[in-house]
């Protein structure tokens, strides 16, 4: 990390928070007050969110729409938050560690879009209970979205897409689309870095969009 993104983290974190997520903070894991906090506008989530840049196009693309930003590593918040100075992008939340702590504090139907982009793959069998798509995330997110909401997932792993596919309609969510085809990416995607290093890798990419019923 290079001092610019150091004096990122030490001057602007702090006040893109979206609440109490930390348990240090907010022990009693009071939840948010949505209106107050965004102001009765529409807030969406991106989990694990890398370097950025899918989370601040969003931004830039939809101005009426708050979001917030979940990432635990250090060196991909400092990233972000040096988009967000560059560009002044006004509309983005970060909590720079676990999304579980996050879903303690988010009431109950109040996400309108979520989004889980080249999530960590963990590739081992024996470590695939720790991906996103397992009951234990899937669960909580599908409590916080709002009935008739989208949850869209991007991967370029096939045996994540199998686990998704299998995975998230037992949550409660129901698959949109033609599961034979997971090629085309929505309208207003962005390839991140990720998917630009997959895609070197010869490694190609799937698109899944859920709905909360």
């Amino acid at each position: 990390m290079n001092q610019a993104q150091k004096d990122y983290l030490a001057e602007d974190l702090d006040a893109l928070s979206p609440g109490g997520v930390g348990w240090d903070v907010n022990p009693d894991r009071t939840p948010i007050d949505m209106a107050t906090k965004f102001k009765g506008k529409p807030v969406w989530l991106e989990i694990g969110f890398g370097g950025g840049e899918h989370l601040v196009h969003m931004g830039e693309a939809y101005p009426e729409v708050e979001l917030i930003g979940c990432e635990p590593f250090m060196n991909g918040v400092a990233m972000l938050l040096g988009k967000i100075r560059k560009l002044g992008t006004q509309n983005i939340w970060v909590h720079p560690g676990d999304v579980r702590d996050l879903f303690d504090i988010l009431p109950d139907e109040s996400l309108e879009k979520a989004f889980l982009n080249y999530p960590d793959p963990w590739p081992k069998s024996r470590h695939h209970r720790r991906r996103f798509v397992t009951q234990e995330h899937l669960v909580p997110l599908f409590k916080a979205m709002k009935p008739g909401t989208e949850f869209r997932v991007a991967t370029d792993i096939p045996d994540y897409v199998r686990q998704t596919m299998e995975e998230v309609p037992k949550a409660g969510f129901v698959f949109e689309g033609d599961p034979k085809d997971l090629s085309t990416s929505w309208s207003d995607w962005i390839s991140t870095r990720y998917e630009q290093k997959a895609l070197r890798e010869g490694r190609t990419p799937h698109y899944m969009t859920f709905r909360r019923p």
